[in-house]
């Protein structure tokens, strides 16, 4: 296994990941320094006062600067941003990657916003929660979690080896696979059960926002996800769209079946349904 060790790291975004990155290289002696970044002071003095991170800054153009390595844990859409306003302060050899939930054309514009002195490689940690922001910071977070890292023709070697072994270090199974391959994946099998949480909650307000108060553990199981940062999960629903919408059709698609046995009284093709969805669901996890 490669031995990994950064003497300063900066962390752009110290929320749920960022903030639970920092602690786990803390916890397991892989860096030195941490400096963290944001947009909000208060919440990064907090963040140092805890001793997630050892330095602040709100300067996009000063971030980064003089550290090995460098992740961005905002949400996806201010990334292409970032990386223009901090790339000339990257180092001879630094390392940038990040915790994104999109891939796809992203990874491709953020390999051509870093200057050649510099390398990037994609991550995505899947790893997470509903609750979010620094105070649900967890070290070990990441440990069992799985990481999908999406390497390209262009990327560096001795980056990619780095990178795997930084999210292997903090506990991760590493996958690797395409860019546009990881979007199309968790369009189905994330983006979209997001966008329905947020949608069965608000079709029963639209129905009657009393009724929110007679729901059960099933209700709430079946939403927790909706509880999720509405800022993530806009900039991760835009960015994925022309997968998501296609995810969305065949959604449709069965809720339209639903709609025509419930018609129909058709008890036959409801319990079939239901029961191709139990057998399935009862199987994950055990591959």
């Amino acid at each position: 296994m490669t031995k990994i060790f950064f003497e300063r790291v900066s962390i752009l975004g110290v929320g749920l990941i960022g903030a639970s990155f920092s602690l786990a290289m803390k916890s397991r002696g892989l860096c030195g320094h941490v400096e963290g970044f944001g947009r909000n002071r208060e919440n990064l003095l907090r963040a140092k006062e805890r001793g997630i991170v050892d330095s602040v800054t709100t300067d996009p153009g000063a971030v980064g600067k003089n550290s090995d390595l460098v992740l961005l844990a905002t949400p996806v859409g201010s990334f292409s941003y970032l990386a223009r306003e901090f790339a000339s302060s990257l180092k001879e050899g630094a390392v940038l990657t990040d915790a994104g939930s999109v891939k796809g054309d992203l990874v491709y514009e953020l390999e051509k916003l870093i200057p050649p002195k510099a390398r990037y490689i994609g991550a995505h940690p899947i790893a997470g929660s509903d609750r979010s922001g620094l105070d649900a910071a967890d070290a070990g977070l990441f440990q069992n979690a799985r990481c999908v890292i999406t390497p390209t023709e262009n990327s560096d070697p001795d980056a990619l080896e780095t990178v795997t072994a930084l999210w292997r270090a903090l506990g991760s199974e590493i996958v690797k696979m395409d860019p546009g391959h990881h979007d199309r994946i968790y369009a189905s099998v994330s983006h979209l059960p997001h966008l329905i949480a947020y949608a069965i909650v608000n079709t029963v307000a639209d129905t009657d926002i009393s009724y929110l108060d007679f729901c059960g553990q099933g209700f709430r199981d079946t939403t927790r996800i909706a509880a999720s940062s509405h800022e993530l999960w806009r900039d991760i629903c835009i960015m994925n769209r022309h997968n998501l919408l296609d995810v969305i059709s065949t959604f449709q698609k069965n809720l339209d079946s639903f709609s025509q046995y419930l018609r129909a009284s058709d008890s036959d093709s409801l319990e079939r349904e239901f029961k191709k969805a139990r057998t399935l669901r009862e199987g994950l996890g055990q591959n």
